[in-house]
């Protein structure tokens, strides 16, 4: 959020710079607009993805076996809620129960989001355990793990509470 906070400082002084490197070129025809090209080329070099907090938890990279969460490879399938991660036990979609998910009976504040991770291709979600899923209060997004490490990314760092439960990318039925 203090990274969002310094671009929304940032971006007007920005435009306010480029207002008076126009108002100042020697030109004396009617006055135009700043290039686009300038100034995406300025907007560019404001980077707001790679400047995450330290505490909040980012995937940087998966792989057929495991991710790297903010510096860190993991082996096998993860949970993550918030900004905490764990290894978690199911090694294959069919081994995802709401035993396997139990933790979210207890977890406080329940996220708003479960991202399914499903591996390699989305797979169709059990009755069973998207019933349990919407008993906890949590709506159920299910993708493949790649785009699943994503959406977590995104949402997260908008500051929604959000969880994922990933099995790693080289998992398919």
């Amino acid at each position: 959020m203090a990274v969002r906070g310094r671009a929304v400082e940032t971006l007007p002084k920005l435009m306010r710079s480029l207002r008076k490197d126009s108002a100042s070129s020697t030109v004396t025809r009617t006055p135009a607009l700043p290039s686009l090209r300038r100034a995406f080329s300025l907007y560019d070099q404001i980077n707001l993805i790679d400047n995450v907090p330290d505490d909040q938890l980012r995937f940087q990279r998966y792989t057929e076996t495991g991710f790297t969460v903010n510096g860190v490879n993991y082996e096998g399938s993860l949970l993550c809620v918030g900004n905490l991660v764990t290894s978690w036990g199911p090694r294959k979609f069919s081994e995802i129960t709401p035993q396997s998910l139990s933790i979210f009976q207890i977890i406080r504040p329940i996220p708003e989001i479960l991202i399914l991770g499903c591996g390699r291709y989305i797979e169709p979600v059990d009755p069973e355990l998207r019933h349990f899923i919407r008993s906890t209060g949590m709506k159920l997004e299910a993708l493949d793990s790649r785009n699943a490490a994503s959406t977590y990314n995104i949402l997260n760092e908008e500051g929604r509470i959000v969880a994922a439960a990933l099995l790693p990318y080289g998992v398919s039925s």
